[in-house]
């Protein structure tokens, strides 16, 4: 859904093609074929044509690179958040402002993303190789293959491309999404609406998935663009950059693209963040009682 309407795709080649999509023009003996735009899908129209089209084995497509993407991610954000948490904690009063919180945060989002991006690029286009034409995909078979496919054809640093984008998104989901859990979770337990237990934990994650999707989102549509761009050799790129890219997404497709696939980023971010911090929340008091 992100990468729907955009400018840069192959002119030859779109998703939503249909044999009634086009009407023959003849200007002499020359035949033109006019193509006419296709309404944009919504999430339910895009896994029924993904499904059709790819099979059912296409909703996991890139599953590999998201397990280690998440390996290298998560483990990393999670763990350098804890560790700055605990040391800029006031020793005597046991708290954190959340300034320090959206602080540990940044950091902690920003080293994670540069570690995982990789994984990223690889996942990116693997869950993208559906929609170009058959001749152009890349068919990557697992993200190992991925991971040495481009490194072969495009060179080391195509496993960071868009890694500034990456780091941007990653500073502010994290930011958001680890602030704003300690910040609700510790409203709850001072007020006394609820006790520290599952309950406290699933409403403080629902409320940090949520302000993550929100504030990621357009840098999201923007990172998954310019990953998934076709640089050939000796041909200019889709996009100069970020910024390009953006601005670009803007004036063809409006302001509100850079929420394109909302729906399917809080539904995946939602129960994403409650099995990541209920999780976390279990492992923490396990390690505690040992």
């Amino acid at each position: 859904m992100q990468l729907q309407g955009e400018s840069a795709v192959p002119k030859s080649f779109s998703p939503s093609l249909s044999p009634s999509s086009g009407h023959e023009l003849r200007v002499g003996n020359v035949s033109i074929t006019q193509v006419v735009s296709q309404p944009r899908v919504g999430p339910v129209s895009n896994w029924c044509q993904i499904i059709q089209s790819e099979g059912v084995a296409a909703l996991f497509s890139g599953v590999s690179a998201t397990i280690l993407r998440q390996t290298l991610y998560s483990t990393t954000r999670m763990g350098l958040y804890d560790i700055l948490k605990n040391k800029w904690t006031d020793k005597e009063t046991g708290k954190l402002p959340l300034t320090s919180k959206i602080a540990a945060g940044l950091i902690a989002g920003g080293v994670g993303a540069a570690v995982g991006n990789p994984a990223d690029v690889a996942m990116v286009r693997m869950q993208a190789d559906g929609r170009l034409p058959i001749d152009q995909r890349r068919n990557y078979k697992s993200v190992v293959d991925a991971l040495g496919q481009m490194t072969k054809q495009e060179g080391v640093t195509s496993l960071w491309r868009g890694s500034a984008l990456t780091v941007n998104r990653a500073m502010i989901v994290t930011a958001s999404q680890l602030a704003t859990y300690d910040q609700v979770k510790e409203m709850i337990l001072n007020k006394g609406v609820m006790n520290d237990g599952i309950g406290t934990h699933v409403t403080a994650s629902f409320a940090a998935g949520f302000v993550a999707a929100v504030a990621s989102n357009p840098i999201d549509v923007i990172k998954t663009r310019v990953m998934n761009m076709k640089v050939a050799p000796g041909e200019v790129p889709p996009y100069s950059g970020a910024l390009d890219c953006a601005l670009r997404t803007v004036k063809d497709e409006g302001p509100m693209a850079l929420y394109k696939g909302f729906i399917p980023t809080i539904s995946r971010q939602g129960p994403f963040t409650v099995v990541l911090f209920v999780t976390l929340e279990q492992v923490r008091k396990l390690l505690k009682d040992y």
